[in-house]
């Protein structure tokens, strides 16, 4: 698209015109969606990114002061979308480590009250990701077979028995 078609485009969008900024969004979005998938490799928070970069950019286009493209507006909004949505996660990710250091902690004392000593291989247990841990326990605590628990846990019986080979493995690694 020609700068002075775009200018145009920019002109009448601000004015209310909702087909131009439309056309502005349908000219942009292959630069727009290239440029936020090299950055989250994933499909589909690409779309996510993509549109909240374009609603902001509509919500806010009274800013856009013409000193650059269009396209370098919207990738400097883009880019402060993606690193939001990295923060998020970040703060999401420590809020439940938190979470679940608070749960271990709480069942450590809740088994030493109890008089059970905790031993080092719970912390390992304690380590591993629920849908590992959840088919060790079945398996080897509770004594369910591997179909039983693949169709508790409505997974391939293959499956199970993968989770609990590598999470036995993964203890038995950090014992040793």
């Amino acid at each position: 698209m020609e700068q002075v078609e775009e200018r145009k485009l920019i002109a009448s969008a601000k004015k209310g015109n909702d087909e131009a900024f439309t056309s502005l969004f349908q000219n942009n979005y292959t630069f727009l969606y290239k440029y936020l998938i090299k950055l989250s490799l994933d499909p589909g928070l690409t779309e996510d990114l993509t549109q909240e970069t374009m609603l902001k950019a509509y919500i806010h286009l009274q800013h856009f002061k013409g000193d650059s493209k269009f396209s370098t507006w919207l990738i400097s909004i883009a880019s402060r979308v993606y690193i939001d949505h990295q923060r998020k996660i970040k703060r999401e990710r420590k809020r439940l480590e938190k979470a679940k250091d608070d749960v271990i902690r709480k069942v450590k004392w809740d088994v030493s009250m109890g008089g059970h000593e905790w031993a080092e291989y719970m912390n390992q247990f304690a380590e591993l990701d629920p849908d590992i841990r959840a088919p060790i326990l079945l398996r080897h605590y509770y004594g369910f077979t591997y179909p039983e628990i693949a169709e508790m846990l409505s997974i391939k019986e293959g499956t199970v028995k993968t989770r609990v080979h590598n999470g036995i493995k993964r203890i038995r690694k950090e014992w040793s």
